[in-house]
């Protein structure tokens, strides 16, 4: 692909979100700290360094931030905004303090309540994915190093393409020891229609891509989740055709919600 074919907004968000990897990983190379928020969720000093950077590319668009480690701004406030950002500057700390490398930068922008553009970065891996839903693209990408350009990003670009047809073994992404009771009756009306059932496991907004790259067919999530972790995913799978839809609403996702907690959700073609 060429630069001609990348939106400014995208272009920013790919930048910020390979700066703030290059931050993440030199404090996952250290004996780092945890902290537990108020809310008992883990924080480090990657997900503080990371959210500075990602303000400090985002900022100057003059269009308002909803970060997960920014102060959350009043719905009343919020609900003049057309246009959003809406950032987890490490999705998966959980998955960080592990070590085990599944963990993501998350930056999406959102117009009128829907995700339009979305970045997710792997930083262990150097891996990106990033989708654009009004082109109807996305792509993936296996860069050398977090310094990569984004002329280099765009040389390495590869259109990401989800499954065309189901096979007979249904590959569902969810964890393998931690299944909920939804979850497993969900795999269990698949099974009764005549299916196996593969389940995958990934941490973070990954789980998303698993099913825009056609590696998995169906992400069913029946546990919370708040908007910044699933925002670049569903961008990402909208612009290949995967839909993310709200178990309340039969609708996909929106976002800028007065309350900012998602309802349930399945990520399917």
């Amino acid at each position: 692909m060429t630069g001609t074919e990348i939106n400014k907004n995208l272009q920013r968000a790919i930048k910020a979100s390979l700066k703030a990897g290059h931050v993440i990983m030199q404090v996952y190379d250290t004996a780092f700290d945890v902290e537990i928020k108020a809310d008992k969720s883990p924080l480090t000093e990657a997900d503080k360094r990371a959210n500075d950077i990602i303000n400090s590319f985002l900022e100057p668009t003059l269009i308002p931030i909803i970060s997960e480690e920014n102060k959350q701004i009043d719905f009343s406030v919020r609900k003049n905004w057309n246009t959003c950002w809406v950032v987890d500057p490490v999705d998966g700390t959980k998955e960080f303090i592990k070590r085990n490398g599944e963990f993501t930068v998350n930056i999406a922008l959102v117009e009128n309540g829907k995700p339009i553009i979305g970045v997710i970065y792997v930083p262990a891996f150097k891996t990106l994915y990033f989708g654009d839903v009004i082109q109807q693209k996305a792509y993936k990408v296996q860069l050398d190093s977090h310094e990569a350009s984004i002329h280099t990003v765009l040389e390495k670009a590869e259109y990401l393409q989800p499954k065309t047809q189901p096979s007979q073994i249904i590959q569902v992404v969810g964890s393998r020891s931690h299944m909920s009771q939804d979850t497993l009756d969900y795999v269990d009306d698949i099974k009764e229609k005549g299916y196996d059932v593969e389940i995958v496991s990934k941490g973070s907004s990954l789980k998303f891509c698993l099913v825009a790259e056609g590696t998995a067919d169906v992400y069913p999530r029946f546990a919370p989740t708040m908007e910044w972790d699933t925002a670049a995913g569903q961008a990402i799978c909208q612009a290949v055709g995967v839909e993310v839809i709200s178990k309340e609403t039969n609708k996909p996702l929106l976002y800028n919600k007065e309350n900012l907690l998602n309802p349930w959700f399945i990520v399917s073609k």
